[in-house]
């Protein structure tokens, strides 16, 4: 077993979103929109390395290059639990899964020279970036490439600094140009959006998100050329949208996440982009609990803070009522919609990858402090 790391959270806030997508490759844009999805169990990750087990981390790197899944890194509490106080451990293993029809075969398990966890994850047609996110702080503005030689074996390269750290964030990628902002930026809350242009290897400052100054683990994809971010959280959970128009750099509101006109959370959901037009989320905390722990985990003191941690954090999953409703949003139309619901404890933090017709949920928090190692996968089928 590994030595302990002393890296402590005992807050609301354990789970990361990051896996925000951008450029697919051709085979991962569907002309025709998702109806519904079958599901199925489609295995496990193995133990990260020195462990023997593998418990399922949050905040995983995720994303697809060719034929492979690639997903590793995040964060979970080995030792003991959130609510004695266990310390959270992210982890520096990758694994690369090969799609033989509708199943992922492990073709590389290997390790990063640094842990990461809670950074933000773009599936283009030249790799999977990675954007910060790393439990240490050298690492916490890197921009990596990930890839998969002939061999099948993994390849890292880093191909750039951001001038601050950056993690819960969102990013993504237009002509040769990133797009990264919000979350925590050098450690702190932030509204801001960054353009980093990967031949220049500069950074530009744009305009902020308008509203809340702070904004943690948003749901974000590019559609129609212009940035959709959604939800996310500080204090408060939220449900409303923006649209960021790239070409004159100014944002407006857009349809605030709906379902049977009741409007959702998606703060530390994952999305991946169907079409030029849609973009498909799973998973968010209920606004409603999430603000109430919130505010009783930051005021309550003494007797009543314990007697309130023993009840939250040993509640079932379902007690916690996250979001399990499948939902496509159309920014052409500016409507969501429901396709159904998971058949599995709601995820966040879990890495979401689109290949083919072929969806995978890879691990993710089911409650708080409490992940899961399962990838599930999901059959997209259209009218």
């Amino acid at each position: 077993m590994k030595k302990k790391v002393a890296v402590f959270a005992l807050t609301v806030m354990l789970v990361a979103g990051g896996n925000m997508w951008s450029k697919a490759e051709a085979h991962n844009n569907h002309k025709k929109s998702a109806d519904k999805i079958t599901w199925e169990h489609a295995g496990e990750l193995e133990p990260q390395k020195g462990f023997e087990e593998n418990i399922g981390t949050a905040g995983v790197l995720s994303g697809s290059y060719k034929n492979f899944v690639i997903v590793g890194g995040g964060a979970n509490f080995p030792y003991e639990t959130v609510l004695n106080g266990g310390e959270k451990k992210h982890y520096p293993d990758i694994y690369v899964l090969e799609k033989d029809k509708n199943e992922l075969k492990l073709v590389d398990h290997t390790t990063l020279d640094h842990e990461i966890g809670y950074g933000s994850s773009i599936t283009t047609d030249k790799g999977v970036y990675y954007i910060g996110g790393s439990s240490n702080q050298e690492f916490g503005n890197d921009i990596l490439l990930l890839t998969v030689d002939k061999n099948k074996k993994l390849e890292t390269k880093k191909i750039g600094d951001l001038p601050f750290a950056i993690s819960d964030g969102i990013a993504v990628e237009k002509d040769g140009k990133l797009y990264i902002g919000l979350g925590k930026q050098n450690g702190k809350d932030s509204n801001k959006l960054f353009e980093y242009d990967l031949r220049t290897s500069k950074t530009k400052e744009l305009a902020p998100i308008p509203g809340e100054g702070s904004r943690n683990q948003s749901t974000s994809q590019l559609l129609n050329g212009n940035l959709y971010v959604f939800s996310g959280g500080g204090t408060t959970a939220y449900t409303d949208g923006y649209k960021y128009n790239i070409n004159k750099n100014s944002w407006t509101k857009v349809s605030s996440v709906k379902a049977a006109d009741k409007e959702i959370s998606l703060l530390g959901a994952s999305s991946v982009k169907l079409n030029q037009d849609e973009m498909l989320v799973i998973g968010g905390f209920n606004k409603e609990i999430y603000d109430d722990a919130v505010k009783n985990l930051s005021t309550l003191t003494g007797e009543a803070l314990a007697e309130f941690k023993t009840k939250y954090f040993n509640a079932d999953p379902y007690e916690f009522k996250w979001n399990k409703e499948i939902l496509i949003y159309n920014a052409k139309k500016d409507t969501w919609r429901s396709i159904g619901k998971v058949p599995f404890d709601a995820p966040c933090g879990a890495g979401l990858v689109l290949m083919d017709n072929h969806i995978y949920s890879i691990n993710g928090e089911i409650k708080p402090g409490v992940r899961t190692n399962a990838i599930f996968s999901g059959t997209i089928l259209n009218h």
